[in-house]
């Protein structure tokens, strides 16, 4: 074969591998476009399915088996001996901020941020949808489990006395830890990110040990939300990845641009998703 013959068979190969490379990312552009592809393990349903098993096992287990509550409750009441006025201020001011009255007044000014200042109906719905999942787990296997609560009337210093049976699990908790998935979602791929994944895990496991200080909850209790929200935003985000954007290539141009500006993606960000991380 002729030499030049060579150099344009190689150059006419060019485009067919460039061809190839956008039709590979064009998923990860789309998503970039209109609807952020989440992070989700391989099998992500196996996974909500072994976690979501997992709680109910612990569940059932310190129902069944009394002398397990009997010792959880020994470091409620070991934690009630010792309060410290800067710790229980602590405790206290994350009992009202993850309560459902505060933690829906955060949910709705975040979303509404995200909706009318940065024009994302797209990321505002994502945010609300996955900071409520710890919610909607939590009291899903509260009806489940039905334990109750520690008695404060055996501790040394109730800060907030509540008895009933939904003590199983820590619903505070279980809010903390979906807030933290939803704000990490939002900015995954900037120089946030990491920070952002970081303070939420500490904030999460902060809340988790104000609900035993307080003696609203058993150890158990708080372990089971952090299981039980990770199961449900595990499921979320699969079903999220596989009919969010479905569902908006389905929609007018118009009304899908609509629904999440391009100014609703950082620069970062978009050249994070551009290169398909």
């Amino acid at each position: 074969m002729p030499p030049y013959a060579k150099q344009n068979a190689s150059t006419e190969s060019r485009p067919s591998a460039v061809v190839r490379h956008r039709v590979a990312a064009r998923p990860t552009v789309a998503a970039g476009r209109g609807v952020p592809l989440l992070p989700q393990p391989r099998y992500w349903l196996l996974w909500g399915i072994a976690l979501a098993a997992a709680v109910l096992a612990i569940g059932f287990s310190v129902q069944l088996v009394g002398g397990l509550t009997t010792n959880e409750f020994g470091v409620d009441q070991e934690l009630s001996r010792h309060h410290v006025a800067v710790l229980t201020a602590l405790a206290m001011a994350l009992n009202f901020l993850f309560a459902p009255v505060a933690g829906v007044c955060i949910v709705l000014v975040i979303g509404l941020y995200l909706f009318l200042v940065r024009r994302s109906l797209v990321r505002a719905f994502m945010f609300v949808l996955f900071a409520c999942s710890g919610w909607v787990a939590s009291e899903g296997f509260k009806l489940i489990v039905a334990r109750h609560r520690p008695n404060p009337a055996l501790l040394f210093d109730p800060l907030a006395p509540e008895t009933g049976s939904n003590s199983f699990p820590s619903g505070h908790t279980a809010f903390a830890v979906a807030l933290a998935f939803a704000l990490y979602f939002l900015v995954r791929g900037t120089r946030w990110g990491p920070i952002t994944a970081w303070a939420g895990a500490v904030l999460a496991v902060v809340v988790a040990w104000s609900r035993i200080y307080i003696g609203v909850h058993y150890p158990s209790d708080v372990v089971a939300s952090f299981l039980a929200t990770s199961a449900a935003v595990i499921v979320l985000a699969g079903l999220w990845n596989r009919y969010a954007p479905r569902v908006l290539e389905r929609l007018p141009r118009r009304t899908a641009a609509a629904l999440d500006s391009p100014e609703a993606v950082s620069p970062e960000a978009a050249a994070t998703q551009a290169h398909g991380s």
